[in-house]
């Protein structure tokens, strides 16, 4: 099976800018063409699954429950233009926590990992991607053996790739782009 890990803010929806967190439904904005995106690689035979830091919980920004509402929102919405996430997994650990999942660790892949595996599913890593917005997604997706594509559509921007600790794979302008281009390889 071919898999795509999507990071979320930046990616899905609009980066958060300096409030650093989406802490509500309302502040939630799709970036343009995200859904149709998501979709896109459906129908090129992508399972997907969003793997996201939400600190802001731990850090008592915005409670769980209202992170659970987003994700709730936003699978109603993604649904309705067609597409269809496996799964989301979230980090709300600080870095402070050092736990295993909170990215650029890997746990949160090994655990989407595990749970395929519990139903029989074998995941093709040569063929499956990390789509991320900064280099921190970039390291997990290259410490978990996927090709990475970074977008320029949320934290990180082309002009400072010489500050970058990890090259990606392949950029994009955003996830339209780098859907667009995984289907036709």
């Amino acid at each position: 099976m071919k898999v795509v890990f999507l990071d979320r803010d930046g990616v899905i929806n609009k980066y958060p800018g300096d409030f650093k967190y989406v802490t509500s439904w309302s502040q939630f904005q799709f970036l343009p063409r995200a859904k149709e995106a998501i979709k896109q690689l459906n129908d090129c035979g992508y399972k997907i699954f969003i793997v996201s830091n939400q600190a802001g919980v731990s850090k008592g920004i915005y409670p769980q429950a209202e992170l659970d509402k987003i994700t709730k929102n936003m699978l109603n919405e993604i649904d309705q233009a067609g597409g269809m996430i496996s799964e989301v997994f979230y980090c709300t650990h600080t870095e402070e926590d050092n736990c295993v999942c909170r990215k650029p660790k890997t746990g949160l892949i090994d655990l989407a990992i595990e749970k395929l595996k519990k139903q029989k599913i074998d995941i093709d890593l040569s063929k499956s991607y990390f789509i991320g917005d900064t280099i921190r997604d970039i390291q997990t997706g290259k410490s978990s053996g996927l090709k990475t594509i970074l977008v320029f559509s949320g934290k990180e921007k082309l002009e400072s790739r010489q500050k970058w600790q990890e090259i990606p794979d392949y950029t994009a302008k955003d996830l339209e782009e780098a859907a667009d281009s995984i289907c036709r390889k």
